[in-house]
């Protein structure tokens, strides 16, 4: 990085509002988040709740891309498709994923599948690719745990993120829309023939959960002629523990993301302070945007002896 580089850091899942991740952070030891909350001023807080679409670090990171923020409709899919280089107008990402059925409720078991090939989910795209069709739909494979679609219903569609419905009642995120009333009978045709497809015949006969049906999100089409913006540095390392609820593993990876990309951040101010650093910290409900510019010499001697700066900026998220 040059000296006159900026550098944004943009952290998902640093707070959570469960009980477990407030008992994680009356402990955690972060000294260079606390050395920057001392250095940066906060931006005002992008205020929501846990029942949004979007998550505030996809929110954020739209923001950070210039875009219009709506929810449920930042165009992911339509970005990953224009970086690929596929023609197309309005895209969705469509996740192969296995719904458990409760007895009250049916929840998403994880963002991915496990032992999960990349013949194996292209044996299925193909298997679903005549149904989406005639609905005129086509699917594109992007991973295995990741296919691409596109058809002109996803331009003003909007859907959960994948990070609001792992682990949570489907029912709850669901499409509600007209215009998704298609795709509501889609899902359920999808979930019929893969019951009895020999891929899942196969994976339940070697103990692994089968695919029993598909998440869409990701939903839109990108504003023409929006110049590019460099996107922010997006750090997932805390996601997998803060949906799994494991938060001695969470606060394991909030250490060592604050000893190097934390450390990393501090340095670029120490070395460049003029240039427009910043730090996005993202929870469930709110995300908290600071820059590097001047504070009062009040303001940053407070900040400099606050023990309770880091805490208090993460349970606001």
């Amino acid at each position: 990085m040059s000296d006159n580089q900026p550098m944004h850091l943009l952290i998902p899942f640093a707070a959570c509002s469960s009980e477990g991740c407030a008992q994680a952070l009356s402990t955690l030891k972060l000294p260079h988040l606390e050395k920057l909350l001392a250095r940066l001023t906060p931006e005002p807080l992008d205020a929501g709740d846990e029942f949004s679409l979007s998550t505030p670090h996809e929110r954020a990171h739209a923001r950070a891309l210039a875009w219009t923020v709506t929810d449920g409709l930042l165009p992911w899919a339509a970005l990953e498709a224009s970086d690929k280089h596929l023609t197309g107008h309005a895209w969705a990402f469509i996740t192969p994923c296995h719904w458990q059925v409760g007895a009250n409720h049916i929840a998403m078991s994880g963002q991915t599948l496990p032992d999960f090939s990349e013949a194996e989910s292209r044996g299925l795209m193909a298997a679903m690719q005549p149904y989406f069709e005639e609905d005129g739909l086509t699917l594109h494979f992007d991973s295995p745990n990741r296919w691409l679609a596109s058809g002109d219903v996803f331009k003003d569609l909007p859907t959960a993120s994948l990070d609001r419905v792992v682990g949570r009642n489907v029912e709850n995120w669901m499409p509600r829309s007209a215009s998704a009333a298609p795709l509501r009978r889609l899902q359920n045709e999808m979930q019929m023939l893969l019951y009895t497809h020999p891929i899942n015949d196969a994976r339940s006969a070697r103990g692994v959960l089968p695919v029993n049906s598909f998440w869409l999100s990701g939903t839109g089409a990108l504003a023409p002629n929006l110049a590019a913006k460099t996107p922010p540095k997006s750090v997932n390392t805390l996601r997998q523990a803060a949906l799994n609820e494991d938060w001695a593993t969470w606060a394991q990876a909030w250490q060592s993301l604050d000893a190097t990309e934390c450390a990393a951040l501090l340095n670029a101010v120490d070395q460049a302070p003029s240039a427009d650093h910043q730090l996005t910290l993202c929870g469930e409900r709110s995300a908290q945007r600071l820059t590097l510019k001047p504070l009062p010499l009040m303001k940053r001697i407070m900040n400099i002896f606050s023990t309770q700066s880091t805490s208090y900026m993460l349970k606001k998220l």
